[in-house]
């Protein structure tokens, strides 16, 4: 199933109330720098998911590849909100060092957020390869359904009607 416009939309919304809340947590975190990114991270993938499914209907895939496009901007988004919440309660400083300074936390700490933090990476960039890809002019997959309505619209009332 390929999700509608008005579901991204949706869960963009959700995604950045998760940011607004996340301010009221940020100051309770070992590494606050890191829970101000997470607050902003969580705005702006919400912003950007609401623009994505703003223009959702304009993306023209096959719907498996329209599905992709959905689950890795899903998966991209919340799961960086999610790794940057946790690499500011862990107190992680590897990964950023200009938020983390002098910060380090346990190896395996490190190690997780690292893995979670180089997992977006893949995922919205086959996002947007798939969205630029279904946004790319009139060679889309559904070339021939605009033009069937514009003949429609030109043809004269009379003669539909006759039809």
């Amino acid at each position: 199933m390929v999700p509608s416009s008005r579901r991204v939309m949706w869960l963009g919304m959700f995604l950045f109330l998760l940011g607004m809340l996340t301010a009221f947590v940020e100051p309770h975190l070992i590494n606050v720098r890191m829970g101000l990114a997470a607050h902003l991270v969580g705005l702006l993938n919400g912003i950007f998911l609401v623009a994505l499914g703003a223009i959702w209907t304009e993306v023209r895939l096959r719907p498996h590849a329209k599905a992709i496009a959905f689950w890795t901007a899903m998966y991209g988004t919340y799961v960086n909100w999610a790794f940057t919440i946790i690499a500011g309660a862990f107190g992680t400083g590897a990964v950023s060092p200009v938020l983390a300074p002098g910060r380090t936390a346990q190896v395996w700490q490190e190690g997780f957020v690292m893995a979670g933090f180089i997992s977006v990476f893949p995922a919205m960039l086959i996002c947007a390869v798939l969205v630029l890809w279904g946004l790319r002019g009139d060679r889309g997959l559904e070339k021939s359904q605009p033009q069937r309505e514009n003949a429609e619209m030109s043809t004269p009332i009379v003669a539909r009607r006759a039809t």
